[in-house]
């Protein structure tokens, strides 16, 4: 065994001896970020092209959310919701009110989220709908990334998600995504609900066909199914609109929202709805020690008057539009086979004779660029909506010198 000699290596081996290995981040330690850029116990300063994969889509150490959680910080963190708080109403009102539906449930994480759309969804099918009790069935997607929990990796097709994780929760059914066609076959009488990602991220910034998402939406609406979409990535202004439904003016009936809402300050997720589904829940029947706690509201508020401005979709829209330009051209060239995505999120299919995913991202790391590989040769990017032109430029040289162009 080598002995680690510098900060970077001390720190990791420490924390590959003690702590679970969940995970395989890339080799780097990071110390303190600002905006757009990290930089590491070593004094090496890195351009963060995944911001926390849109948890961080206003920066690293925001001045406006730092200042905002310092303030509630002095006053009250939590009470638990055995209590009101002063916060709570404006947020679940605000929130409610930008996502132009009625009632807000928070939680903290994106799958909590999803756990809760999903309850959600089966109480309202039982209650409202008058699907026989036992028998509620969701239509999901494959490929679909929805969280980790044991219900969630049930409907998951992604092997490293699901082996070993059995007995799965019943009550899925999962279709081609993109496919309106199956899914319109895979709707029973039983069914109360379609899950879907508008853009499919972890599976690489996967796009549905133009005209998908309004198909679904007819659909569901036609058959008397809700239609939930899962904005926890795609959501809050990462492709240049509040949520990804409305680049073909889709209104689902349920959005489900987390990462960008806590700021990369504080975990906030929510499920947001009509007062028709929503207002099923009872006292007992759901709920979060945390959810919904003073500090998350204060700092998903200010999150909201942020976005309230456009400032930051249209900072997605303009940049996304240059960063999709430029990654097109090295489409073709041998080196790049496909380039997705919307806004400032995209997919880069990287040939691989080049190497694979995991080894391109760890090059760009070398040369000061950090991103994030998926299923092979795809590498995501996705850098804060704070980034300047200047940066995301500097950032793509540093991809085309990787690719040898």
């Amino acid at each position: 065994m080598v002995t680690p000699t510098t900060s970077t290596e001390r720190s990791i081996a420490v924390a590959e001896a003690h702590s679970a290995h969940n995970y395989h981040p890339l080799p780097v330690v990071v110390a303190s970020a600002e905006g757009p850029w990290m930089t590491d116990v070593e004094g090496k300063r890195y351009l963060d092209m995944l911001a926390g994969y849109s948890a961080l889509n206003f920066g690293h150490g925001n001045r406006r959310l730092i200042e905002a959680a310092k303030a509630q910080l002095e006053r009250v963190t939590l009470t638990s919701r055995a209590f009101h708080h002063d916060r709570f109403a404006d947020f679940c009102t605000q929130l409610a009110e930008f996502c132009g539906m009625e009632m807000v449930l928070p939680m903290n994480t994106g799958a909590e989220a999803v756990e809760t759309a999903v309850k959600t969804a089966r109480k309202w099918g039982y209650r409202v709908k008058g699907v026989p009790d036992g028998r509620a069935k969701i239509i999901v997607a494959d490929n679909n990334f929805h969280g980790r929990t044991t219900t969630i990796v049930s409907f998951s097709t992604d092997p490293e998600a699901r082996a070993d994780y059995g007995p799965y929760t019943p009550g899925f059914e999962i279709v081609p995504y993109g496919d309106l066609a199956a899914l319109e076959d895979a709707v029973d009488d039983d069914t109360v609900a379609v899950l879907i990602e508008p853009v499919q991220g972890e599976a690489g910034v996967l796009m549905p066909p133009p005209g998908y998402l309004p198909g679904v939406r007819r659909l569901t609406r036609e058959r008397g199914v809700l239609f939930i979409a899962d904005e926890i990535q795609s959501g809050l202004g990462r492709t240049g609109r509040d949520f990804a439904c409305q680049h073909e003016d889709v209104v689902p009936d349920m959005y489900v929202l987390g990462k960008a809402l806590g700021g990369g300050i504080v975990p906030v997720s929510a499920v947001v709805s009509s007062r028709e589904v929503l207002g099923l829940l009872r006292p007992g029947e759901h709920g979060s020690t945390f959810g919904g706690n003073p500090l998350a509201c204060a700092v998903a508020l200010e999150v909201l008057a942020m976005l309230r401005t456009g400032e930051y979709q249209q900072r997605a829209t303009e940049l996304g539009e240059h960063l999709h330009h430029e990654l097109g051209l090295l489409v073709g060239g041998g080196a790049v086979d496909a380039v997705r995505g919307r806004g400032l999120w995209a997919g880069i299919d990287i040939d691989p004779a080049l190497g694979t995913g995991r080894e391109i991202s760890e090059r760009l790391m070398a040369r000061g660029v950090l991103v994030k590989d998926t299923h092979g040769s795809t590498i995501r990017l996705a850098p804060p909506l704070v980034i300047t032109k200047e940066d995301l430029d500097w950032g793509l040289d540093q991809l085309r010198a990787v690719l040898g162009g």
